[in-house]
Parts: C-alpha cells; structure tokens; sequence
C-alpha cells in the first residue's frame, strides 16, 4: 500500500500540499509564502550544518517535508524569528537528535509545539480574512515601523468557541466573522483543499487509510457522543470539529508520517483514533484551543506500545 521510493513518496506529499497553499494564500495573502520561503530555507541550513559537524552528506527530502507543514500550520505574518526557532528546534530536537532516520516524535510537531509553549502570544496571531499586502506583510514579519494596520488579527473560530459563555452555536456563526457555514471561515476550505490532497496521495498510495480514518472517524464520533445542540455551553459539532482547525492537514499530512508512525495496519488505525480523541479532549478542556500538536506527540509515545497490542499472539510451547 506504500510507495516503494521514499524519495517519491516525499515528493508526492509537498505536491499534494499545493491544494492547501493555494487556499491558505487565497485567504490570507503573502504572509503564508513567507512562512514557506523563511521555513524552507531553514531547514536547509539545518541539513547543512548537522551534515558539516557530523562529517557526511545526505541528502533527502524529509526535512523539507516537515518545514513545510510547520511553515503551513503557523500563523501566517508570524515574526520571522518564530517560523526560524520553530524549524530549527523541531529539526534539531524531533530528528537530528536521534541520528535522522527513526525519531520517535513528529518532528514538525515538535517544533509547533515548543513555540506554542514557549510563545503563545504571537502563535495566536491569526490575520483575518484576505490578510496583508506585501509591504505590510513583509514589515510585519520583519518587525518593522508601520508593519500592520490595527485590528488586522482576530480570534480562530476554535478560541472563538472556547472562551464563549453567553452566545449560541447560531448566535456565533451569525456575529462573528471567525465562523463560516461549517467550521472556521477560512480554516473549513483551506480543510477541503487539505483534504483534496490527501484523497490524491491515498489514490497514490503513499500511505494507507487506516490512520486517516482512524483520526477522522474518532474525533466525529466523540464530538457527536458530546454534542448537546446549540446551546451557549456546546462544544460545537462533530462536522464543526472537522472543518476547523488543524484536523485534515493533521489527518492527512501529519499522522501519516512514516517514521515517528506505527507501522502495522491495525497500530495506524489505534494511533489515528488516539490522535483524534485526544484533539477533541484537548479542545473541549485543555489549556489550547486545537490540539492537533499535542495529540500527535503524546500518541508518538504510545507507538511501541500500540505495536505490542496488535502484534500476533506467539504460541506457547510446552517443555
């Protein structure tokens, strides 16, 4: 079910990307190519400087890979220090760090998530719709004089609905411009066009469906399981939780990961329902508002042990 040429394979996934850049760029503008260009660039350097100390040359496209899906779940406009510290720290710690072949975490993960912790401010920082010209796009970036207008951030649909205590589910979708038909103004095409791309790998046959749907199929079950209508104290619905948010990039591009992965079909599919029930439970009561990030990495750390449930039972022998 796999591509044989990991090279191949790694080339699909950024070409399966362009769907998503082309609707991230849509929506908010020069912001999303610079997070590409500073987060591309970086992990090149990376490669360079670990290949230099180690005294070798490889060259592959993983690196690359996972730059770019940070690059793509960061604010766009995020200071270029940020995208920098996140592809660097998530290189060096979620890769390097164990010798770049088998690192047990998600490394673009990694990297989102240290930022998250260590910057939450500036990791909040979504532009509205339609984002910034160039000029101010750059100038924000950069940190420059008359970077940006004023009110040109605004809250995610995600930390729209959690810090809600008075509005309905249709109140919101009605008042707030952070809400669109489903799920996230913005973040619900941006999901299909995720979504677009990942339907073309499995028909490509980088990975198989059993995280994808595992994820998916998880987090739409336990939002249902939870989901007490419109009221002001909803946690949203199970279509709400997958149209907004990091959802299809994580169910797609994330957790299809082949390295910090499962590798039996049966794992995947356990890995995938963990991610997802972890995502919701991390929205509902965690401390952030998506937990994409974090699900991944604490269901990395289940891998050996998911491995060890679904592998075959070894008769006993009798002395």
């Amino acid at each position: 079910m796999t591509t044989p040429d990991p090279q191949l394979a790694l080339q699909r996934v950024l070409l399966a990307t362009l769907p998503g850049v082309v609707a991230l760029c849509w929506w908010y503008g020069w912001g999303v190519l610079i997070n590409l260009i500073l987060a591309g660039g970086c992990a090149l350097l990376v490669d360079a400087g670990v290949d230099r100390l180690r005294g070798r040359r490889v060259r592959d496209l993983s690196s690359l890979v996972s730059a770019t899906l940070l690059a793509l779940a960061l604010p766009p406009y995020c200071p270029w220090w940020l995208c920098v510290a996140a592809v660097t720290g998530g290189l060096l710690l979620g890769k390097h760090l164990y010798g770049g072949n088998r690192n047990p975490f998600n490394p673009a993960m990694v990297g989102y998530a240290l930022m998250l912790v260590a910057f939450p401010q500036p990791m909040s920082h979504w532009p509205a719709p339609h984002g910034l010209d160039l000029l101010a796009g750059v100038n924000q970036v950069l940190g420059l004089h008359g970077a940006a207008p004023d009110a040109w951030a605004q809250a995610t649909a995600l930390d729209a609905l959690r810090i809600n205590k008075s509005l309905t589910i249709d109140e919101l979708f009605a008042r707030s411009p952070a809400f669109g038909h489903f799920g996230g103004r913005a973040s619900e095409w941006v999901g299909l066009a995720y979504l677009m791309g990942g339907l073309w790998l499995l028909w490509q046959r980088v990975f198989s469906w059993h995280a994808p749907v595992g994820m998916l199929g998880s987090l739409f079950v336990i939002s249902l399981l939870c989901w007490n209508g419109s009221g002001s104290d909803s946690h949203g619905s199970p279509l709400f939780h997958l149209l907004t948010g990091a959802t299809l990039l994580g169910a797609f591009f994330i957790i299809t990961e082949p390295v910090s992965g499962p590798r039996s079909p049966r794992a995947r599919l356990l890995f995938g329902a963990g991610v997802g029930a972890l995502t919701y439970l991390i929205r509902t009561w965690g401390g952030y508002p998506d937990g994409v990030a974090f699900a991944v990495l604490l269901m990395n750390l289940a891998v050996p042990a998911l491995e060890r449930l679904v592998a075959p039972k070894q008769p006993q022998v009798n002395a």
